[in-house]
Formats: C-alpha cells, sequence, structure tokens
C-alpha cells in the first residue's frame, strides 16, 4: 500500500468510528470487531491490499504495542474506586496473581505434552496469553470512577495488575530457552524479576502518583492562579514512571497502573475522601458544596488518554488483521484457543477465586471474559526481540495471533447479551 492509500484507509476508518460509534452501542458487536473485519477484507484474507508480518516488523510492532498498553493501564488506573483497601481489591488481586499463575501452567502443559512444543517456548506461550487485556476489554471495563459495578471492577483492575504480574513468567520462559539468566537453581529468577522487579514496579508507581498529586496540590495552593495542562502532566506521569522502573529493572507496566491509582486515591484523599461528590456520566467530578468544579488531574487528562487508546486500538486490530491468511486458522490454532477460552480461564479463575465471598454470578462472568489482546502481542514481540529462535517465534506468532483474532470475535460477540444478562439476574435475583 501506498502512503496515499495508507492515509485514506484511517481516515475512513476513523470518520466510520466517529459517524457509527452510537449505532455500534446498540448492536452485539464492539469497534474492534470493526477494525479487525476491515482489516481481513484489505489485507491477506480479502483484496490483499497489505500484509503485516509481526515476524520482519517486531521493533515497530513492540513499539506500538508498548505505547498503547502503557496508556490503556493509565486510563484504567485513574478510574479505580477509592479509598484502596484490601476488602475491596482481594477479588482482582488473586485474578491477577493465582488465577494467571494457573493459567501459565495450564497452557504450558498443553503446548509441552499437546502442541509439541519445547518447554521453554510453552511457559512462554502461557506468559504470552495469560493476561488479560485492558485494551480491548472496554465493554467489561469500569465507565467511570463512580462505577459501582463489582464485574467490571474485578476485570479492569485485574487486566492492569496481569500485564505486569505476567512479565516474570515471560523471563522464565525466555530462561529456559537459554535467553535469559535464571540463576543457579532459579534463585535469580525468583529474587529479581519476581520480587524485586514487581515490587520495586509498585513502589515506584505509587511514589510517582503520589508525588504528582501532592506538587499539583501544593503548587495549587500557593499560585492560586495556577492552572496545567493535564494532558501533559498525565502523559508524563507515564512516562516517568515506565522509564524510572526501565532505569532500576523493575516491570514498568505494574509501575504505570499502580502510579495512576496512587494519582487518584492521593488527588481524593485532599479533598477528604467526602461523599458529597456527584459524577457526570462523563465521569466527572463535581463537587456540591460549592460553586465551582473540582479539577483533578486524573480526570481531565482521562478523555485525552481515552482517545489516544481508542487510535492505537484502530491502528494494532487493523494490523491484526492484516497479518492473517486463511491458512492461519489451522486446527492446531484454533483447538489451543478453545482450550484457553473454555478450560484454562475457566478452572483458573473459579481456582483462584476458590473460598472467596465473590457471588457465583461473578465467578462464571469472570471466566468467560479474560479478553486477550494488545498485551499478548506486546509480550510476543518483545519474546522475538530478544532472541526467539525463529522457527519457535513463527509457531508463537502462529498462535498468538490467532487466539488474539478470535477473543476480539468471540468476546465481542457474546459481551453486550451476557453483560445484559448478568444485570438481569442481579437484579430479580
Amino acid at each position: 500500500m501506498t502512503t496515499a492509500t495508507w492515509f485514506i484507509l484511517l481516515g475512513s476508518l476513523l470518520l466510520v468510528v466517529g459517524f457509527t460509534a452510537s449505532y455500534i452501542k446498540t448492536v452485539p458487536a464492539t469497534s474492534a470487531m470493526v477494525y479487525l473485519v476491515i482489516g481481513f477484507v484489505v489485507g491477506p484474507m480479502g483484496f490483499g491490499l497489505f500484509h503485516f508480518n509481526p515476524l520482519e516488523e517486531s521493533a515497530l510492532l513492540e513499539l506500538l504495542t508498548e505505547i498503547a498498553v502503557l496508556i490503556s493501564l493509565y486510563c484504567a488506573g485513574v478510574k479505580m474506586p477509592v479509598p484502596v483497601n484490601f476488602m475491596r481489591w482481594r477479588t482482582p488481586l488473586r485474578l491477577a496473581v493465582v488465577s494467571m499463575t494457573l493459567t501459565v501452567g495450564l497452557v504450558a502443559l498443553f503446548g509441552y505434552y499437546w502442541l509439541s512444543l519445547p518447554l521453554g517456548a510453552a511457559v512462554l506461550l502461557g506468559a504470552i496469553v495469560a493476561p488479560t487485556d485492558p485494551v480491548l476489554a472496554t465493554e467489561v471495563q469500569v465507565r467511570h470512577a463512580a462505577d459501582p459495578d463489582r464485574l467490571r471492577f474485578a476485570l479492569t483492575s485485574e487486566a492492569g495488575m496481569n500485564d505486569g504480574s505476567a512479565f516474570p513468567f515471560v523471563m522464565l520462559g525466555l530462561g529456559l530457552l537459554g535467553l535469559h539468566d535464571l540463576g543457579d537453581n532459579g534463585w535469580r529468577w525468583l529474587a529479581v524479576d519476581v520480587i524485586w522487579a514487581s515490587g520495586a514496579g509498585i513502589g515506584i508507581g505509587i511514589m510517582a502518583g503520589c508525588g504528582v498529586a501532592w506538587v499539583v496540590q501544593a503548587t495549587r495552593k500557593t499560585f492560586t492562579r495556577s492552572e496545567f495542562l493535564e494532558n501533559f502532566v498525565g502523559l508524563g506521569l507515564i512516562a516517568v514512571a515506565y522509564g524510572l522502573s526501565l532505569l532500576v529493572g523493575a516491570w514498568g507496566f505494574l509501575a504505570v497502573f499502580s502510579a495512576a491509582v496512587a494519582l487518584r486515591h492521593t488527588e481524593l484523599k485532599q479533598v477528604g475522601l467526602k461523599q458529597n461528590y456527584s459524577y457526570s456520566s462523563s465521569g466527572e467530578v463535581h463537587e456540591t458544596s460549592e460553586s465551582h468544579a473540582i479539577v483533578h488531574i486524573h480526570e481531565s487528562s482521562l478523555v485525552f488518554n481515552e482517545h489516544l487508546e481508542k487510535l492505537a486500538e484502530i491502528v494494532l486490530v487493523l494490523l491484526i488483521g492484516g497479518s492473517l491468511f486463511w491458512d492461519s486458522w489451522s486446527w492446531r490454532a484454533v483447538g489451543f484457543a478453545a482450550f484457553l477460552f473454555f478450560i484454562a480461564r475457566p478452572i483458573s479463575v473459579h481456582l483462584g477465586l476458590w473460598g472467596s465471598k465473590a457471588p457465583m454470578r461473578l465467578r462464571n462472568m469472570t471466566s468467560w471474559f479474560g479478553v486477550r489482546g494488545i498485551g499478548s502481542l506486546y509480550y510476543l514481540v518483545y519474546a522475538i526481540q530478544h532472541g526467539l529462535p525463529e522457527n519457535i517465534a513463527l509457531e508463537l506468532v502462529h498462535l498468538t495471533l490467532v487466539v488474539v483474532a478470535l477473543s476480539i470475535l468471540v468476546h465481542g460477540v457474546s459481551v453486550k447479551p451476557a453483560i445484559a444478562h448478568f444485570w438481569r439476574s442481579r437484579n430479580t435475583g
């Protein structure tokens, strides 16, 4: 495709999205499904106008997916309810740690015994597809900061955390393939990749988020007429938290999500966390006791970052559609996706929430809506960039692309009817 053709295609797609946004909300489909189908039509499965090769363009795809996930993690984090406490977060914590670990294990067993992959590649495949996605799961994400729905909170916070908690398993898979130093008996992996990198990432994020919130508050108190470019402050927080994490070998995805949660928590703590705030449908916070709206960085930067997130989603899903051929839909790949959706995810969720107080309806819905997407693509190209052998890389590209595409289609078709049924059964139960 020429540059002119790309501009026409993307411009037409953006116009379609802009004009049909309200219509998409009324049909059992998601916008990501539209982008994917267009990718099918213009890619090798259709007119063959372009073909995107993730293996050859892995460096570019790594950068694009990295940016998309970071923005999405920030958007998810600033919509998390406050105050942050263990009672509220224990369900998503179980999902992000226990359930994700079980998913990695189940997929690794399937990959090793049924797909005949080397052990390291099987573990790596589990780490790639285990994390749920904060980019494509918009229909099951928290709508705004005051959204009271427990299902959307569990799925959103799970996706925010497990995009970082999957990293140790990626490094474990690379280590078993001889591409990363695990240390004697895995002690370096446990000490550095699990304990240090995870703990430091969370700590850096909390300090960065709290620090930005306090600087903003102190500046407003000192300089009463001060104004901020909230969008730049939000992007700056993402970049600083992520950069510091990379500098000390911590998991940056955990840092960015933690920074966003800490920013919102601190900003609302500064005004007392009182229940005298009303929320508009757009998620803006208004103080009922005053005549002016409270301008928080986390609220003001959210809409802008959500638009960036949507733009990244359009481009990346279009590339996914343009990466697949008709023969990509092998029984091997489709069977693996079915195993992940119908066996690995439900088993891991129900075992992970075993003994919790989460209602069975919530567990069942959570076990189904484990949307795979941009995060999986990032881990895939991250591994490729770290020297993954070509034969293994080709196999993992094949399996991952089919899983992500099927997740967009299958979860996209079922999300609206399932959510509507969930709400009806909850209200009548």
